[in-house]
C-alpha cells in the first residue's frame, strides 16, 4: 500500500501532448512538486510529456516501475493492466471512467481488469477514480489539479487522512483547509473500488504514524463486514459521511459510482457497534477534525460555558442539552472562587464574564473551571472585541492539554472575522455554536468508543 503514496518510479499511461489531455496534467503536477523518482509517459506517439520520457508501451521502459497510473479510454485499460503484470508492476491507479458505473459492457471490462490483476498479484485503486495525494511525500496524481493551488497543503503537512468517492468532495476539503488550522495528510479517491476499498485504507491509515484522524465520504459500502472489522480494530477517530439515507440519495449515488443502495438503518446501527462517528453534514468532514488534533478527549458529559455575551449562555445551554451533553453544576466552592476573579455577572454555569478585559482574569477563570471535578470540558463563547481576549484563548489551548480536558471555542463574530482570527493566530475556533457543540459531542462519542475497544 505504501507504494501508492510514496513510489520511487511512476509511469503515466495515456499522458500525451494533445490539447486538454488529463494524463499530461498528472505529469505536470508531479514535475511541479519536484517528484524525485523516475517519471515516464506512455502514449501512441511515444512522445515526451512535460519533460517525462515517452514510450509507446509499458514493457518498452527499461527501468523498474513501482506505480502505474492509467488514464486512457476504458476499452484499452485491460491490456495496459496486462502489460503492467508483464513488467512486474504491483501497484496501479486506474483513473479512467467507463466501467461498472456505465452498465454491462463497463462491468465486463472491470471484471477483465480484476482478472489480470489477480493473475499478476497487482493491487489497484479505482477504476473511475481521481488518484492519490500525500502531502508528506509531496506526491499527487490527481488529474486536472492546477500547480500552485494547494501549495499550503504541502508546506503545512497535516494529520488527517481521507478516503473519498468523489473528486468534488476532495476539492471542497482541500479548499476549506486553506482557511483553517488543520490540514490534510493523505487523500485517496476510490470510486468503483474494485480492489482496494475503504476497509483496506482504514487498516493502512491505522498503521500510519502520520495519521491522527480518518475521514471518509462514501456513496456505497463494498463489504460491510470487512469495513466494521477494520473499524473495530482501529483506535483512531473514524468519521464517515455517507449519502443514500433516502431512496433518492441512493439512486443518485448509483448513477455517480458503481454503488449499491445500502440499508441506512443497518448502517447507522453498525457504525455504533464498530465505533464509527456518523457525520450529519458534509462540512463536518473538515470542520470537526481539529477537536481531535488540538484538544484532549471529552471524558464526560458535563460542560461549563463561559461567555461575555449573556445571550449565548442560553443559546449554548439549549444546544448542549439537545446534543445529549449536560451543563456542569458548579458547587458553592467553585462559584466562590469564580466570584473572586472579578466583577462577573454570573458565577453559576453559564459563567457570564461581563465586560472583563484583563487577561489574567480569563486565565484564572479557565484554571478554576478546568481544575474543577464537576467539569469535563469547556465551551468558551467570548466575543473578541479586544486583543486581550485572543491572547487569553491562546493560553487556554495550553491549559486544556495540561488538565486533559477539551474546549470547543466559538467566538460570536461574523464568519470572515472568525476565519481571520483563526488564521492569524492559529487557534482552533469553530464557526458556529452548533459546530462547537457538535465537536464536543463527537469527542465524547469517540472517547466512549475507544474505552469499549480497549476493554
Amino acid at each position: 500500500m505504501e507504494k501508492f503514496f510514496n513510489p520511487r518510479s511512476v509511469v503515466v499511461v495515456g499522458a500525451s501532448n494533445s490539447p486538454f489531455n488529463l494524463g499530461a496534467t498528472i505529469c505536470n503536477i508531479l514535475q511541479y512538486l519536484k517528484f524525485e523518482g523516475n517519471l515516464f509517459a506512455v502514449n501512441t506517439r511515444a512522445e515526451a510529456v512535460h519533460g517525462c520520457p515517452g514510450y509507446s508501451s509499458i514493457t518498452e521502459i527499461g527501468e523498474p516501475i513501482e506505480l502505474a497510473i492509467i488514464i486512457t479510454p476504458s476499452r484499452v485499460v485491460p491490456d495496459f493492466v496486462r502489460q503492467c503484470g508483464e513488467k512486474g508492476i504491483k501497484n496501479i491507479i486506474i483513473e479512467s471512467a467507463g466501467f461498472s458505473e456505465e452498465g454491462e459492457e463497463g462491468s465486463r471490462l472491470q471484471e477483465e481488469v480484476h482478472t489480470y490483476a489477480r493473475e499478476h498479484g497487482i493491487r489497484f485503486l479505482g477504476p473511475n477514480c481521481l488518484g492519490v495525494l500525500d502531502t508528506r511525500s509531496r506526491f499527487c496524481c490527481f488529474f486536472g489539479i492546477i500547480p500552485g493551488k494547494y501549495d499550503d497543503a504541502f508546506s503545512n503537512v497535516g494529520t488527517i487522512s481521507y478516503v473519498i468517492q468523489s473528486g468534488g468532495v476532495g476539492a471542497l476539503i482541500m479548499d476549506s483547509f486553506q482557511t483553517d488550522v488543520t490540514d490534510v495528510n493523505k487523500m485517496v479517491s476510490i470510486w468503483n473500488k474494485e480492489d482496494v476499498d475503504e476497509a483496506d485504507l482504514i487498516d493502512f491509515f491505522d498503521r500510519d504514524p502520520d495519521t491522527e484522524v480518518i475521514g471518509m465520504y462514501l456513496e456505497s459500502i463494498k463489504n460491510g463486514r470487512k469495513l466494521l472489522e477494520a473499524a473495530r480494530k482501529s483506535q483512531k477517530p473514524i468519521m464517515i459521511f455517507k449519502v443514500g439515507r433516502t431512496s433518492e440519495g441512493a439512486r443518485a449515488a448509483l448513477s455517480h459510482t458503481a454503488g449499491m443502495a445500502n440499508n441506512d438503518v443497518i448502517f447507522e446501527n453498525a457504525c455504533r457497534q464498530a465505533g464509527i462517528i456518523r457525520l450529519k453534514a458534509i462540512s463536518e468532514l473538515y470542520s470537526l477534525p481539529k477537536i481531535f488534533t488540538s484538544m484532549p478527549p471529552l471524558k464526560g458529559k458535563r460542560v461549563a460555558v463561559f461567555t461575555n455575551s449573556g445571550a449565548f449562555g442560553g443559546i449554548t445551554a439549549d444546544l448542549l442539552v439537545d446534543a445529549g451533553l449536560s451543563m456542569a453544576r458548579l458547587n458553592r466552592e467553585t462559584q466562590e472562587k469564580l466570584a473572586k476573579t472579578g466583577k462577573l455577572y454570573n458565577v453559576a454555569n453559564p459563567v457570564d464574564l461581563g465586560p472583563t478585559i484583563a487577561k489574567q482574569t480569563f486565565i484564572d477563570i479557565f484554571d478554576i473551571l478546568l481544575s474543577s471535578e464537576e467539569v469535563d470540558g469547556l465551551l468558551p463563547v467570548p466575543n473578541v472585541w479586544q486583543q486581550v481576549v485572543i491572547d487569553a484563548i491562546m493560553e487556554l489551548e495550553k491549559m486544556c492539554r495540561h488538565y486533559g480536558k477539551p474546549a470547543a471555542i466559538y467566538i460570536p463574530n461574523a464568519a470572515d472575522r472568525i476565519i481571520q482570527i483563526r488564521n492569524a493566530n492559529r487557534i482552533s475556533v469553530f464557526e458556529s455554536p452548533e459546530e462547537a457543540v457538535r465537536a464536543l459531542t463527537v469527542s465524547y462519542q469517540h472517547y466512549r468508543y475507544s474505552m469499549k475497544k480497549g476493554s
